[in-house]
């Protein structure tokens, strides 16, 4: 099988950037969940909107915002453990996971384009082989676990013409257990900060 690969420049200069970055998104997110769940007052008001119709549309919605982005990172797992923490785990989880599947959909589109954008390595050559043979599989497991190697995937399962809806059922699937994990884990530390 052939692998679809366009060389681009790798600087470190990026990636202690991007990792960086990631760290203060993640610091950022727990201490904005302190400061919600902290205040019953506050709480309060984010459980009323995590729990309304509107506030579960609005979540969907950043949660596929969240994803659109190609490799760079956005807090929506920050975003599912804060609004997990104020309301059902389980809702918030299948809300904010089948948003960011459908989100995701931007970088298969990318690789559908015969545009690919994934660098000229071995690993990248070995995804793309490990997608041609067992592609639902691969794209279930990066799905549920939070890496930064699901864009890539995306954009190799676009090019490798997998069928789109298979594509977005195993990124769905993954990402829901994914986030039903991350809203349960913000809701017990929230719960912990509360009983102190």
């Amino acid at each position: 099988m052939d692998a679809i690969v366009v060389a681009a420049p790798a600087g470190n200069g990026r990636r202690v950037l991007a990792l960086g970055g990631m760290v203060l998104l993640v610091t950022g997110a727990f201490a904005l969940m302190v400061w919600l769940t902290a205040d019953p007052g506050r709480r309060e008001m984010v459980e009323g909107l995590v729990r309304s119709p509107i506030g579960l549309l609005v979540l969907f919605g950043l949660a596929a915002l969240s994803t659109v982005t190609l490799i760079l990172p956005a807090p929506g797992l920050a975003l599912t453990a804060i609004a997990g923490a104020a309301g059902d785990p389980i809702v918030v989880g299948v809300v904010a996971g089948l948003g960011q599947a459908v989100g995701e959909l931007t970088g298969y589109l990318a690789g559908w384009s015969g545009r690919s954008f994934l660098p000229d390595n071995p690993a990248s050559r070995r995804l793309t082989e490990w997608l041609g043979n067992r592609g639902a599989i691969v794209i279930f497991l990066l799905a549920v676990t939070p890496n930064p190697v699901f864009d890539l995937a995306g954009i190799a399962a676009g090019a490798l013409r997998m069928p789109v809806l298979r594509y977005l059922a195993a990124a769905a699937a993954g990402k829901v257990i994914k986030n039903i994990l991350i809203a349960a884990g913000g809701s017990t530390i929230a719960g912990l900060l509360a009983l102190r």
